[in-house]
């Protein structure tokens, strides 16, 4: 009995490292690839913004996009949007459903992006409130969109990525941010879904 007692006992010790390394690797293993992925990233499209600019220019998928900053999760928030919303693409960083609006232009711009894994860029997403900024750099302008609504979605609730939210017939006047994450915390049960409008837009800093 005491060799069976120990037995077990040596594997639940076993199967406890086993998970404290697999929730170790999650939380900070998949944040340092994210992480030199925005790295690299980041400086292809800084030298892409400060090369000539090419009239056809089109971001690639998984490619750099834009620059989001959020002022309420401080001011280290900094993350490249990635072209595209496949798994390998939001391993990256948050990522922008193609096809919705681009950044500044009429319709809903759509960002997705991980809330615990792979450096959680929308970990916080919960305690934006209405009139929060979120900004948003590109090659030529900086928009700044106001936070205007919460809602928490069933995952297949789409009609939150249409042009108009909600209204997929209705053709879109306003310039909208939609920002999509899992809901809660550790779940894909639910989504949290956050909507913004653009209130103002100035050149970049530094921009040619």
């Amino acid at each position: 009995m005491r060799v069976v007692i120990r037995g077990l006992g040596e594997l639940c010790i076993t199967a406890g490292l086993v998970v404290l390394l697999f929730v170790t690797y999650e939380l900070w293993g998949t944040g340092r690839y994210t992480k030199a992925q925005q790295d690299v990233l980041g400086k292809e499209m800084m030298k892409s913004w400060q090369a000539p600019k090419v009239t056809t220019e089109r971001v690639k998928l998984g490619k750099g996009l834009a620059l989001i900053r959020v002022p309420r999760f401080g001011s280290d928030f900094r993350f490249v949007i990635i072209e595209g919303v496949q798994p390998s693409d939001l391993r990256k960083g948050p990522g922008h459903y193609p096809g919705s609006a681009m950044p500044g232009q009429v319709g809903n711009f759509v960002v997705s992006g991980h809330r615990t894994t792979y450096s959680a860029p929308f970990n916080r997403a919960g305690e934006l409130r209405k009139g929060d900024k979120i900004l948003i750099d590109t090659r030529e302008q900086q928009y700044e969109y106001r936070v205007s609504d919460r809602r928490i979605v069933k995952p297949d609730a789409v009609e939150v990525t249409a042009p108009v939210p909600f209204d997929p017939k209705k053709k879109p006047s306003k310039r909208l941010i939609t920002l999509t994450t899992c809901h809660p915390k550790y779940s894909a049960a639910e989504r949290m879904i956050i909507f913004g409008e653009l209130v103002a837009a100035v050149p970049r800093a530094g921009a040619k």
